[in-house]
């Protein structure tokens, strides 16, 4: 029985660059395959295959985990500061995250 072939995505996005890439892959291949197959390791530096924090539509996966047509996978940069510390600071600040006081800041 031939494997029907499946189209996903692949986005990754710094500050200066977003891009997602489209790849054709066999039935039942995993997110693993589509970040390689997609050619995103070859346009951003930094990416490690074997390692990636990476989600499907928002929602955390494993690399081994096995696609579906129209997937899209996301793959994850680290987070540069920690939402906790973020949150405190803010308060101390008498801000809150997400809003802007009557100031603007």
């Amino acid at each position: 029985m031939p494997m029907n072939p499946i189209m996903v995505e692949v986005a990754y996005a710094t500050p200066e660059e977003q891009r997602i890439f489209e790849v054709t892959l066999r039935e039942g291949a995993t997110i693993k395959e589509a970040v390689i197959a997609s050619g995103v390791l070859e346009h951003f530096d930094g990416i490690d295959p074997d390692t990636a924090d990476v989600g499907i539509f928002g929602k955390a996966k494993t690399l081994d985990t096995e696609l579906h047509d129209g997937d899209r996978v996301e793959i994850y940069r680290p987070l540069i500061a920690d939402p906790k510390e973020v949150r405190r600071r803010l308060a101390k600040e008498g801000k809150v995250m997400g809003r802007k006081n009557e100031d603007g800041d």
